[in-house]
């Protein structure tokens, strides 16, 4: 019998035995608590540009698809799609209603005046400028999340977060964090500051990359966007706005760090940086990093979804995910969790030259619902006013109006948006958080509008009136302003994709409905860590990655509950499509 060279034996016996060794360390992996939890945040990445872009996905994302555990029908269930109420539900477990996070921005009820999302005017800014949205910190979030019942157990324990946005990176890091940190094009990477720091420390774990950001800034400030990837060439086209070509091509005629490609590129550097200085998962205790990466969402709002600047914008953001989860697999016992904040979808005016029925609001509506309140009541001001969250009835210095006037308007506002073609469902806050949470074990699809509007009702907060308007309409613009947006109650804006992966550890695909508050106490779970505040989400069965069995309280094995009825003040979609599309004149 002839035997083999010993070359070629060595390397047979290498093959065999390192399927072998991956399983014996996903085993030992799956023995004791994740040494590193990652979570990446993707802004405005529905499930439809995933599914879209998942056979082009050559680096990061098909490194997540092939070995991870892929939840491609994940949903944000509530019923404002926006970038910070999105953020809250991921680590906290809990819907906007809970978090107190119901918009980005709201109209304070007694001072009439805007309000950020995470405004926090005690603290002061590491960079010494005001911020694009003043000053912050995460006091609006009103529950604990998942970094803060690590730290509770684990004070040693060590949490960053980084981002393009602020409300990507606080709403990731929690009440207590070592750093949450987003980049201010020109600085690098800026934080909050509150009473009693210095702006030295709190830049002190992102000094050396700042100074060696601000180099690569003064000799290029952006770089280049051009056509990188072939497959994206094809995707120039023109179409219009308010009369005016529009041209989809590359390079763009003007842009900057923060609305190109390089914006997410730089993010992903500063999260390698943090994860190597950091030490991150090499210390013997549990550390979690989270990533929000916003590009996605300021291309999709400049640009839309459908033309060359979006294609390159997620190919180039894949492959700078990659090489960062190159650096991830490297740390023994990490587990990485990616969804995104909302969804999206394409500017109006494409969608329509494609055939969809979609347009923007009807910019007479409030004037003309104004006016027959306005007639009703006799008011010498327009009462209905815009609170951000919702329709605020107030007067003409935006405060509210006292209860007793407002309440009659309310009711008979309510009753004209109803009679609206474009709009699918109005109701009274008040009315709203009467109403029961629905049930945990709904599927988030099933949920009625009035349902998903509950979900992100948060008293005193922009809002009398939540509304909903016909799916695929979005707000009037400018040109060289936002072409698309999202925010919407309907799928393409609540479904975004949830993947679960562990270096070498399976690959499946799971495709029923979970929900992005389902996430915490999944990572709770495995992380053996009892959450500190009141759950809404369902523990997912993690246990391919040596989790036990989830608690019965949140457990996601729950008997099927029946659909719910759709109310009558609630129209089924086909029913506001058909109105919509014979309003927009199809």
């Amino acid at each position: 019998m002839s035997r083999l060279p010993a070359p070629l034996a060595v390397s047979l016996a290498a093959a065999l035995l390192s399927p072998l060794a991956a399983q014996a360390q996903v085993a030992r992996d799956a023995a004791q608590p994740p040494a590193l939890v990652v979570t990446i945040v993707v802004d405005q990445f529905s499930a439809n540009l995933f599914n879209q872009y998942r056979s082009r996905f050559t680096g990061g994302m098909r490194t997540l698809i092939d070995g991870g555990l892929v939840y491609a029908n994940g949903y944000q269930a509530q019923g404002i799609t926006k970038t910070c109420p999105g953020h809250s539900t991921v680590l906290s477990g809990a819907f906007p209603t809970t978090t107190g996070i119901p918009s980005n921005e709201w109209i304070d009820p007694v001072t009439g005046q805007e309000v950020y999302c995470l405004a926090a005017p005690q603290n002061t800014l590491a960079d010494g400028g005001e911020g694009e949205n003043g000053r912050v910190g995460p006091d609006k979030i009103r529950v604990t999340i998942l970094p803060d019942w690590l730290k509770a157990v684990s004070p040693q324990s060590r949490v960053y977060s980084v981002s393009g946005k602020d409300r990507g990176a606080i709403n990731l890091a929690g009440h207590r964090p070592d750093g949450a940190y987003w980049i201010l094009e020109g600085f690098g990477l800026t934080t909050y500051v509150e009473p009693g720091q210095t702006a030295e420390d709190r830049l002190a774990p992102v000094a050396a990359f700042n100074a060696a950001y601000r180099t690569r800034y003064a000799a290029d400030p952006v770089g280049s966007w051009t056509y990188q990837h072939d497959i994206c060439r094809p995707l120039a086209a023109e179409s219009s706005l308010y009369g005016e070509v529009l041209h989809a091509d590359l390079p763009p005629e003007h842009y900057t760090l923060e609305d190109s490609p390089a914006l997410d590129e730089t993010t992903l550097l500063a999260a390698t940086d943090l994860l190597e200085r950091q030490q991150l998962g090499r210390r013997g205790v549990t550390d979690m990093l989270g990533v929000s990466l916003s590009g996605t969402d300021k291309i999709g709002h400049d640009y839309g979804t459908q033309g060359p600047e979006m294609c390159e914008q997620l190919l180039r953001m894949d492959e700078a995910l990659g090489a960062f989860l190159d650096k991830v697999a490297a740390v023994p016992g990490a587990i990485v969790v990616l969804t995104a904040d909302h969804g999206g979808s394409d500017s109006p005016e494409r969608m329509a030259e494609r055939g969809a029925p979609a347009g923007r609001y009807d910019r007479e509506l409030l004037p003309r619902i104004n006016q027959r309140l306005q007639t009703e009541f006799g008011l010498m001001y327009a009462p209905l006013q815009n609170g951000l969250t919702g329709l605020i009835v107030a007067d003409a210095s935006h405060v509210l109006l006292p209860r007793s006037q407002r309440d009659p308007i309310i009711a008979r506002a309510v009753a004209l948006l109803n009679k609206e073609p474009t709009i699918s469902l109005a109701v009274a806050t008040d009315d709203l958080l009467a109403d029961p949470m629905p049930g945990r074990d709904v599927e988030p699809e099933a949920l009625t509008v009035r349902e998903r509007l509950r979900l992100s009702t948060v008293a005193d907060s922009g809002a009398d009136i939540m509304i909903a308007y016909g799916p695929y309409l979005t707000g009037h613009t400018r040109p060289g302003g936002a072409i698309a947006s999202h925010g919407s109650v309907w799928d393409y804006d609540r479904r975004v994709p949830i993947v679960f992966w562990r270096p070498q550890g399976p690959g499946q695909e799971r495709f029923w409905q979970i929900r992005t508050v389902d996430i915490a106490p999944s990572l709770a779970n495995l992380m053996g860590l009892k959450p500190a505040d009141t759950i809404e989400g369902r523990c997912l069965d993690l246990r391919v990655y040596g989790a036990g069995d989830c608690p019965a309280e949140t457990s996601a094995e729950p008997a099927p509950a029946p659909v719910p009825e759709v109310a009558a003040a609630d129209p089924t979609r086909s029913d506001v499509l058909s109105r919509l599309a014979r309003s927009l004149g199809f």
